[in-house]
């Protein structure tokens, strides 16, 4: 069965509840292909207001994180019932920028990884290799340990819905994006990785290139057979650079 492309769109910390509102509207105003599933993740305190607006569209709402346990003394974390209560289909894991500021591990993104997909939700894990890292050629071991530990006692089925983004570090808000042959390269061997555990699973499993993607280079990864779709940061901040992206995502 062929794999839908995918494109998310990653806010950070950017947007109001206002904000959200009018960003969103543009979005659905703006004229989309078939044969792209689009994913919006606004902070968490517009994702209230994301849900009301994408009321009778056909995108899907993510939040940016999650936390492994559905409730307790974890003062200003999120549980994965909290998100789907809200509306979320979609949970970003693992983003570099939680590792590199907020201290999440290998382990802790297996976790959530285990949450989300106990509460229902759909978790976007994401790795990559950091400059000295790809200096150092190191890129296969890293990718390989994180993906190793992200997937970690996944059943067949939870890995064939599960969504990899491969978000080299270096790429990531810097205007520098790998190569499509690059981003295939390490896609592939993502792909392979997932193959050793559950072969016909990962041929499921879509996985998709983020780091400083625009309208104007998203074909140069499309039209690799493993790439499925972008995780998105700044571009998905300006509806119309946003969809300039996905109308570039459809398969041929």
């Amino acid at each position: 069965m062929a794999r839908l492309s995918l494109i998310a769109g990653n806010w950070k910390m950017h947007k109001t509840t206002a904000e959200t509102r009018v960003l969103i509207a543009a979005l659905r105003a703006a004229p989309l292909p078939d044969g792209v599933e689009v994913v919006v993740c606004p902070p968490f305190t517009a994702l209230a207001a994301a849900a009301d607006t994408l009321i009778g569209s056909a995108l899907h709402l993510g939040a940016q994180d999650v936390f492994w346990e559905t409730q307790g003394a974890f003062t200003g974390e999120i549980s994965p019932l909290m998100l789907v209560d809200l509306g979320c289909r979609y949970v970003i894991v693992g983003h570099s920028e939680r590792r590199q500021w907020f201290g999440d591990t290998d382990d802790t993104v297996s976790r959530k990884v285990h949450a989300a997909f106990a509460a229902g939700l759909i978790p976007i894990t994401c790795v990559g290799e950091r400059l000295e890292e790809r200096e150092a050629e190191q890129t296969t071991q890293v990718v390989t340990r994180q993906i190793t530990a992200a997937v970690a006692g996944l059943s067949a089925d939870q890995l064939a819905a599960a969504v990899i983004a491969y978000e080299p570090v270096w790429a990531i808000g810097t205007g520098r994006s790998a190569s499509g042959e690059d981003a295939a390269r390490v896609i592939g061997l993502i792909r392979f990785l997932l193959a050793e555990r559950h072969r016909a699973a990962a041929g499921q499993t879509r996985i998709l290139y983020g780091g400083s993607v625009t309208a104007e280079n998203i074909g140069q990864f499309m039209r690799h057979a493993d790439i499925d779709g972008a995780l998105v940061g700044g571009a998905s901040l300006d509806a119309a650079k946003f969809a300039g992206i996905i109308r570039g995502a459809p398969r041929d």
